[in-house]
């Protein structure tokens, strides 16, 4: 039988504004792997998907909800419009020099 959590401390960092929960948990094996089970309300309030990132940083694991690439582009290329910031950067040339007409191959 496994143990439930050993402790749950409840920190307030006064200066950052934020609550630290630190808690114990118990490794257990999975297959020819080891994990450990993440309470609901923790995982709900990291706002985990499907998939999260594990970094491994001067031997502590830090599991974070994955990064989605792109994710609320929508949203910025609606401000850019908005402000006029969308224009292209790299002007296509009106007239065409004549190595790009006699030379380049398509």
């Amino acid at each position: 039988m496994l143990e439930k959590a050993a402790c749950l401390h409840l920190t307030f960092h006064e200066k950052c504004n934020y609550i630290v929960f630190t808690m114990k948990a118990t490794i257990v094996k999975i297959g020819n792997s080891k994990g450990i089970r993440i309470p609901k309300a923790v995982f709900e309030q990291c706002g985990f998907g499907k998939e999260v990132e594990l970094q491994v940083h001067n031997h502590e694991l830090i599991i974070r909800s994955a990064h989605r690439a792109r994710e609320a582009w929508d949203q910025a290329f609606a401000t850019m419009a908005q402000h006029g910031d969308d224009e292209l950067v790299d002007q296509v040339a009106e007239s065409a020099s004549a190595w790009d007409e006699e030379e380049w191959e398509w």
